[in-house]
């Protein structure tokens, strides 16, 4: 009698199935190129002890490289090259190493409960968001399908902080806390930015199309300038809002218009 039920689900669901791929990207390996990156950038708080630079460059080189292949076969420009692009990615490595030590420095600075910048590489929640932020930054600029949001959507489930791989975010950025930060897609954030936990940088509505359906690449999320700093459980949706230079934004705020450089908005209760 069991035999007949699991053959009946197999059959039942065989025709069922639609989002079948065999060689869609595995989710462990990504993850996997994500820890051999940051060991390569910080090889002194890795757990992997004695392998050699190029062997590392040499396995993440590979294994991005067979993780694009998958995903192209679903997604993306096909004429697009897995090889090319790993080696893209490599060579922006360094890159997006002196952009985290500034992120590490905002960070240190920042905060007076870091007692070392070892403290925050090691421990600090919002740093490793960033890190793998920039990472997975690169490939979306890319064009390299899935393989960004699987990165971002990870940290998104250790950290609960989400940031979309498309934003684009500036210097010495620095995430205080961080639980419950939302990040979207076309966010552009300045250099020296600060966001404390809970923070929304979203979406004030969806346009939709003649069928009902969301339009898809246009502007959603808000414009974030240099030297801003915004408290917990603040709200900033929009496309066209703007927050202007050197402005801090208080906590619990629901912001939907833009506010010139240099202002300090808070909430006002009763």
């Amino acid at each position: 009698m069991e035999k007949d039920i699991i053959e009946s689900v197999i059959r039942d669901m065989r025709s069922e199935k639609r989002f079948i791929c065999e060689e869609m990207p595995d989710r462990r390996t990504i993850v996997g190129i994500i820890s051999d990156v940051q060991s390569f950038m910080f090889p002194s708080f890795s757990a992997e002890q004695g392998v050699s630079d190029r062997m590392l460059l040499e396995k993440i080189r590979w294994e991005l490289a067979q993780q694009i292949r998958r995903a192209m076969r679903f997604a993306g420009d096909k004429d697009l090259n897995p090889c090319v692009l790993a080696d893209a990615f490599l060579s922006r490595i360094p890159a997006i190493y002196r952009m985290l030590v500034k992120d590490i420095e905002a960070l240190y600075e920042g905060d007076p409960a870091a007692s070392s910048r070892e403290e925050v590489i090691v421990a600090y929640p919002g740093f490793f968001a960033i890190l793998v932020y920039r990472i997975a930054h690169v490939l979306y600029e890319m064009h390299v399908p899935i393989i960004p949001r699987i990165m971002t959507e990870f940290v998104h489930q250790k950290t609960g902080i989400d940031i979309h791989a498309g934003a684009q975010i500036g210097e010495y950025f620095f995430i205080d806390h961080g639980t419950g930060i939302v990040i979207g897609e076309t966010t552009v954030i300045g250099d020296h930015v600060k966001l404390y936990q809970g923070v929304t940088l979203g979406a004030k509505s969806f346009e939709l199309d003649e069928n009902g359906n969301p339009v898809k690449g246009i502007k959603r999320h808000p414009n974030i300038g240099s030297h801003v700093v915004i408290y917990a459980n603040a709200t900033i949706l929009g496309g066209t809002t703007t927050i202007g230079d050197g402005c801090t934004i208080g906590g619990n705020v629901w912001i939907t218009k833009s506010v010139p450089a240099g202002q300090t908005v808070y909430y006002r209760g009763e």
